[in-house]
């Protein structure tokens, strides 16, 4: 079982957060994630993430990026949890 979550991701934020969600250009839903981290060498990704491990009470190896690498637009993959959790989990947090 697995979860995907699309986000956006903005980088370089004075803080690590989740903000909520949003949608993109084309009304999708997305979650909207700030982190510290800069968009160089991957560093960015993997505070997302992070981020996202933590928020989500997982081990970060379950917290996978899925699709997005160099892009805003993001898709991740979360091992172990149906899309049902993980909107709960978000949205309890």
């Amino acid at each position: 079982m697995s979860a995907r979550i699309p986000v956006k991701l903005t980088p370089k934020s004075s803080k690590d957060a989740i903000e909520g969600w949003g949608v993109d250009p084309d009304g999708r839903p997305v979650l909207k994630v700030r982190v510290r981290a800069q968009p160089v060498d991957g560093a960015a990704n993997a505070a997302l993430e992070a981020v996202l491990a933590r928020a989500l009470g997982v081990p970060r190896r379950d917290v996978n990026l899925a699709r997005g690498n160099q892009s805003r637009l993001k898709m991740v993959e979360v091992t172990g949890l149906s899309d049902s959790e993980v909107r709960e989990r978000l949205s309890a947090g």
